[in-house]
C-alpha cells in the first residue's frame, strides 16, 4: 500500500516514514501543503496522512481542494487542536479520521489500519482468491493449509494483485501502488518480485498470469492435493 505523508516537522516525518516502511507501506512525503496537494491530486494513494498546520496552506485547505475535485483518497488528519468544533469541521469537509498531537506511533498505525478496513475503502480484513488467502493485519499468507513466507515487498505486491484479482494490472499501476516515487519504472524490479512470489507459491504459481505487453493478473487456480 502507498501512503502520502504531508507534514513539515522533520523529526515527525523521520519517525513516521521509518515506522510506516517497517509496516510494509510505500511512503511519499511532502513538507508543504501545495506540494502535498499536487502529489495527492496526481498520484494514486491508499491513504493520506495530513498535518493541519502547514507553512503555506493549511491541511484544512488541502482537504477542501481534494474533496472538491472528487479525489476520495482516505485522509487521516494530524492536529494539535483540541476544540470539538475544529474536529467536526474537518470531518464535515471530508477527512476520514483525526489524531491529536502528541501521539505514539502505534496509535497512528492503529488509526491507519482502522481506516483501511472500512467497507467504503479499498481493503478488506481478509483477501482471497481460490485457495490463496491473505490477512494483511496479521501479515499472513496461505495457499490452502500451507503458510507462505514473503518479504515485505513481495507481500505488498501480492496484496495489490489480490485486491485487483481478475483484472490485468499494468506495470505502471503496480509501480505506482506498491513502490514509492523513487522507484525506477524502467527496471525489472516487478519481474524479479513476481518470479520470487511464484517460486514461493509453488503449485499455485499459475495463479499469477503474465499478459505480454499488458501486465499481470491474479486469478483462481484449483490446486490438487497430489500436485
Amino acid at each position: 500500500m502507498r501512503i502520502l505523508l504531508i507534514e513539515d516537522d522533520k523529526l515527525i516525518v523521520c519517525s513516521l516514514v521509518k515506522m510506516l516502511k517497517e509496516a510494509n507501506f510505500a511512503v511519499d512525503s511532502a513538507d508543504q501543503g501545495e506540494q502535498g496537494y499536487f502529489l495527492a491530486a496526481t498520484n494514486p494513494y491508499d491513504i493520506i496522512i495530513l498535518d493541519y498546520n502547514l507553512p503555506d496552506i493549511t491541511g484544512r485547505e488541502v482537504v477542501k481542494r481534494l474533496r472538491t475535485e472528487n479525489i476520495n483518497t482516505p485522509i487521516l488528519m494530524l492536529t494539535v487542536k483540541s476544540e470539538i468544533d475544529d474536529k467536526v469541521d474537518l470531518l464535515s469537509l471530508g477527512a476520514d479520521d483525526y489524531l491529536t498531537k502528541p501521539f505514539i506511533l502505534s496509535e497512528l498505525l492503529a488509526h491507519i489500519k482502522a481506516i483501511i478496513r472500512r467497507p467504503a475503502t479499498y481493503q478488506s480484513f481478509s483477501l482471497s482468491c481460490g485457495e490463496l488467502t491473505m490477512i494483511p493485519d496479521q501479515y499472513k499468507t496461505c495457499l490452502g493449509k500451507k503458510d507462505i513466507k514473503l518479504s515485505s515487498k513481495e507481500f505488498s505486491l501480492l496484496e495489490y494483485l489480490l485486491k485487483n484479482r481478475g483484472r490485468i494490472l499494468s506495470r505502471r499501476e503496480i509501480i505506482e501502488h506498491v513502490w514509492d516515487e523513487n522507484a525506477n519504472p524502467f527496471s525489472n524490479i516487478i519481474e524479479v518480485h513476481i518470479k520470487n512470489i511464484r517460486k514461493k507459491l509453488g503449485r499455485g504459481r499459475k495463479m499469477i498470469i503474465t499478459h505480454a505487453n499488458r501486465g499481470y493478473k491474479l486469478e483462481a487456480y484449483k490446486t490438487n492435493s497430489g500436485a
